[in-house]
């Protein structure tokens, strides 16, 4: 089978998401990549109704960064997976979520975590 890759890099929000009461009361920038797998064979001969909606991969994206609260980063990164999944019917994908500035003392470029899904 192809496997054929859609990515959409670097979406990014301001949310209220981590363990510290800070980071519910002042939020900070997080940042999302989702990649959908799957067969994209013929899609540049037509429009197909098989094709990604991708402005609605980013709707979603926005609706749980913005509209839900998470203590971990990989919380936040599970939930965005499972409702592309279940909204999308999605049956492969990554998602990445970065958070660039989390309030650690010492110098770093922030954490990212990375999940996988596959039906």
């Amino acid at each position: 089978m192809t496997q054929d890759v859609l990515r959409i890099k670097n979406i990014a929000f301001y949310g209220y998401h981590g363990l510290f009461e800070e980071e519910a009361k002042l939020g900070q920038k997080f940042e999302v990549d989702v990649e959908i797998y799957g067969n994209f064979r013929g899609f540049a001969r037509n429009n197909t109704p098989r094709a990604v909606d991708y402005p609605r991969v980013c709707k979603i994206v926005e609706q749980v960064v913005t509209g839900e609260r998470f203590g971990l980063v990989e919380a936040l990164a599970d939930r965005i997976a499972d409702v592309l999944q279940s909204e999308l019917g999605l049956a492969k994908l990554l998602v990445r979520v970065r958070k660039p500035n989390p309030p650690v003392p010492v110098n770093f470029d922030g954490v990212e975590v990375e999940v996988r899904r596959e039906t």
